[in-house]
């Protein structure tokens, strides 16, 4: 089963339904069930849509627009991901749902506060989720081809100079994995444990 495959649905008990992306799946599904939160049914849409973000809001609008006479409540659990402000504009559209705050996965998880204030300080940092970490050879390097083409290395990483791996559990597997993906990209390494963060946080009111 595919990454995007493995949590593309999880049924609670249906009054709300999480609109999600799939890199977030694993851990959206483990704070369910870790807080109870049996009112959360979940939808993940494609984690490879981080690689067309101008698709993201259509596709959210597509699964609104199918689920809305469902659910009582419909909440998404996308940042705005690239979309220059278009996700928010869909959502108003289609009645002014809900997303989490924040401008992407790696600022909710870290806090979107803390992001704000130290994020503008970090433009040359390559941010790892254990998501991402565990993905990394097909979400990344297959996916822009650096598998077959390893001259781009340099191009597409060039202009980072530190990795930070931001896990959400303590796993010495993801830990070791992402020490040598910076040494493979030639990056200094820092791990930044940050745990869930506003996720959490965003689902309990969800």
């Amino acid at each position: 089963m595919s990454i995007d495959e493995a949590f593309k649905f999880r049924k609670g008990a249906g009054s709300t339904l999480l609109l999600a992306c799939g890199a977030l799946g694993k851990e959206i599904v483990w704070l369910i069930e870790a807080n109870g939160l049996t009112h959360l049914d979940v939808q993940c849409l494609p984690a490879n849509l981080h690689h067309m973000p101008s698709k993201i809001p259509e596709e959210i609008r597509s699964q609104i627009r199918a689920n809305k006479d469902r659910y009582e409540k419909i909440f998404v659990v996308y940042g705005d991901c690239g979309t220059g402000g278009v996700l928010d504009r869909v959502l108003e559209e289609e009645g002014g749902i809900e997303r989490i705050p924040g401008p992407h996965c790696f600022s909710f998880f870290w806090g979107n506060d803390a992001f704000a204030r130290y994020g503008e300080d970090e433009i040359s940092t390559f941010y790892l989720t254990d998501f991402f970490c565990r993905a990394f050879e097909t979400f990344v390097w297959q996916a822009l081809a650096l598998d077959r083409h390893d001259s781009m290395v340099e191009f597409v990483f060039g202009n980072y100079e530190k990795l930070v791996y931001m896990p959400q559990t303590e796993n010495p597997e993801l830990e070791e994995k992402a020490q040598e993906i910076a040494q493979r990209l030639g990056l200094t390494y820092e791990k930044r444990f940050v745990g869930y963060g506003d996720l959490e946080t965003a689902l309990r009111h969800a």
